[in-house]
């Protein structure tokens, strides 16, 4: 197992934070039974070490607009590292891809893509292929429906990783 330095407490400051986003600091403390001064400095420690990248809100994008979301994988021509920085580049530029995922075994990315339309999604892969990274093939999969998307949770994953 990974020696990550948590212990229980921090274990459960974390938890609370992925199950109900930002908390004032007497609420955060009321659920992990701490008391608030060394819950809020024990946050702070957690912040300052990286542990938490931010908050952010869970929006009901449907209700909001509509939109094309797709899968796509991808696989380069070429495997060198030189090739897969010039790829992962190029997608930091691309806010239409929210996820871009490096995989082992038959393709090498994995991307989720939000776009306006289908149209909006095409122009997209054109300037993808049309830019100097290679792709040598993609395959496309339409989302119709979100079924769940969530984290893992924490408390879970480094209870397994110690068994």
């Amino acid at each position: 197992m990974k020696s990550t330095g948590l212990d229980a407490a921090d274990i459960r400051i974390l938890t609370a934070l992925q199950l109900h986003g930002q908390l004032s600091k007497s609420r955060l403390a009321e659920l992990v039974n701490l008391s608030p001064t060394p819950c809020w400095a024990r946050l702070d420690r957690l912040r300052a070490a990286g542990y938490i990248r931010g908050f952010h809100a869970d929006l009901a994008l449907e209700r909001i607009a509509d939109f094309t979301q797709v899968i796509v994988t991808v696989s380069l021509q070429r495997h060198r590292k030189s090739d897969f920085d010039r790829f992962e580049a190029l997608i930091q530029t691309m806010d239409e891809i929210t996820l871009c995922i490096a995989t082992g075994g038959g393709m090498d990315y994995v991307l989720h893509v939000y776009t306006p339309s289908l149209a909006a999604f095409q122009e997209l892969m054109d300037r993808l292929l049309a830019a100097d990274v290679e792709v040598d093939r993609y395959m496309t999969y339409i989302a119709t429906r979100r079924i769940k998307s969530i984290q893992p949770s924490v408390g879970k994953l480094i209870a397994r990783g110690a068994n």
